[in-house]
């Protein structure tokens, strides 16, 4: 806020100018009407009689000129505000104190122009100038009484009129300048509160769009209003208008159609026919005048992966704690069976330290798996050519079990590719063929190893010609400790699906006779 006389300063608001503006379109209205009452009807005005008419034309001439003046210099010089106004104020207070002083007084009834213009001033004014102006029209007032004493006898009422007019002035002036500020208070508080909405709203549109769930906006009678990214990807959208609900998905209507007879009803899963995702929707009312709805989708397939992630994690702790406080006792265990066999003490004792080594080779066995089975959330996933791995695995296995190489054959497409962790892979591979091998014939072709391009992306086929796995425990191969053979540590399997699905592929048991046919399907590209 600017006080005192300080005509120089600048950086009014926008609202000041367009303000200032107004006024002088005021003043250009009474200078243009008092032209054409002093051209027209002079007759009609005190202040315009014959003997005064030249003076008064001459007056008002140049009054409507300075504000044309004032008005284009308003809309064309932005600068200087309180300048602007006080020269426009100064010459009002001029012009129609000489018109009322040719007029005969305040009697002329031009009093009430000047009244209007402090008012304006009030109004358009900062700070102290406004007080300024009602003191110059007080002393001009007066001092055009004193003008009229001076031609004929002073009189005490004339001067307590113009003392009664005087306080007018600065009432008028200060009651202006009070609403004035009141105003422009209540503008910049009305701004900054527009400031902030729009800040809110801004941050609240970001969060939404940001969130990894679904969000849309639903009416009362199922039209969606607005919908965040995280619904397009969800219910495989586009940036569409307004809709109905049914039409982004019939499923997602039908459960809103039941939350809004039940409104207590706990979130519902939905599982979308278009692209088999299963959702987790919760509708919850918004509060807003139209009473819409807010829904909120999650991915269910996603909430399951996050957890089984954390699940690994504690058990990735957990066994690697587990395996070193078993490798120690093992290692000694292993070692006193060693120094035994040695001795040489009789038959029975070979028996009984030949049971103990190969227990505690399988109890090795078991905590090897279980270590491999903790390091499942590390995988480094990278393209992988199966036209060169594939083979490269078989010679080794066949090298490693001592077996025939024509007894596992490979056959593989050459530009199949699969994303997967090479050391997950390889051992995923090896628990597949190890299974399949303990379960086979051993004659050439038992094993087949094949890797194949499907829809995109790589799968890899492990069959055997063994009898097969029975119907009732197809369910229970790849639950952990679960095996048909005395040997085996019932790991394998379990593994061999933990580390695919680490790597986004899936692993499944196909229903293919004679022998057990497993596929491996390889996960997106990353």
């Amino acid at each position: 806020m600017l006080s005192g006389l300080d005509f120089a300063a600048g950086g009014s608001s926008e609202t000041h100018w367009k303000t200032l503006r107004y006024f002088c379109l005021y003043r250009l209205i009474v200078a243009g009407l008092l032209l054409a009452s002093a051209g027209l009807q002079p007759d009609l005005f005190s202040f315009m009689l014959p003997e005064r008419g030249h003076l008064a034309l001459l007056l008002t001439g140049a009054y409507l000129l300075t504000a044309i003046v004032s008005l284009a210099t308003a809309e064309r010089y932005r600068e200087q505000f309180n300048l602007q106004l006080s020269v426009q104020v100064l010459a009002d207070i001029f012009v129609l104190t000489l018109l009322m002083h040719l007029g005969g007084g305040l009697r002329s009834g031009l009093s009430a122009l000047l009244l209007v213009s402090l008012a304006a001033a009030g109004l358009v004014g900062q700070g102290r100038l406004v007080l300024f102006y009602a003191a110059t029209a007080t002393m001009a007032a007066f001092f055009a009484q004193f003008l009229r004493g001076l031609g004929s006898e002073f009189t005490a009422s004339a001067f307590f009129e113009t003392g009664l007019f005087s306080a007018g002035f600065f009432g008028v002036s200060l009651s202006a300048l009070l609403l004035a500020r009141r105003v422009s208070a209540n503008e910049e508080l009305a701004h900054q509160r527009g400031v902030d909405l729009e800040n809110q709203m801004l941050i609240s549109q970001r969060v939404i769009e940001e969130m990894q769930d679904g969000v849309l906006v639903v009416s009362q009678n199922g039209w969606v209003k607005q919908h965040n990214p995280g619904a397009e990807r969800l219910l495989g959208l586009s940036a569409a208008p307004e809709s109905l609900l049914s039409d982004y998905s019939p499923e997602l209507a039908d459960g809103f159609a039941r939350w809004r007879l039940d409104a207590s009803a706990d979130a519902l899963t939905v599982r979308l026919s278009a692209s088999g995702k299963e959702l987790r929707a919760r509708f919850a009312a918004t509060g807003s005048s139209d009473a819409d709805v807010a829904v909120f989708l999650e991915d269910m397939g996603k909430l399951q992966a996050q957890a089984q992630q954390l699940k690994l994690a504690a058990l990735g702790r957990l066994t690697a704690n587990i395996a070193h406080e078993i490798r120690n006792p093992l290692s000694a265990i292993s070692y006193a069976g060693e120094l035994l066999v040695e001795e040489r003490r009789g038959a029975m004792q070979d028996r009984l330290l030949r049971i103990l080594r190969d227990n505690t080779l399988r109890l090795d066995r078991i905590v090897k798996e279980v270590l491999e089975l903790g390091r499942r959330d590390r995988a480094q996933r990278e393209s992988i050519r199966l036209a060169d791995e594939l083979p490269r695995f078989a010679e080794e296995f066949i090298a490693s079990e001592k077996i025939d190489a024509a007894i596992l054959q490979v056959e593989v497409d050459a530009d199949a590719l699969i994303s997967f962790d090479r050391s997950h892979l390889h051992q995923v591979l090896w628990n597949l063929i190890a299974n399949a091998l303990r379960h086979s014939q051993r004659l050439p072709g038992s094993l087949r190893l094949q890797g194949r391009l499907a829809e995109g992306c790589g799968e890899i086929l492990v069959s055997d010609d063994g009898e097969g796995v029975p119907a009732e425990l197809r369910e229970q191969i790849f639950e952990p400790f679960f095996t048909t053979h005395h040997h085996g540590t019932g790991l394998g399997l379990y593994i061999a699906r933990e580390l695919a699905e680490a790597n986004g592929a899936r692993l499944a048991l196909l229903a293919a006779e004679p022998g057990a046919h497993f596929r491996l399907s390889g996960g997106p590209e990353t």
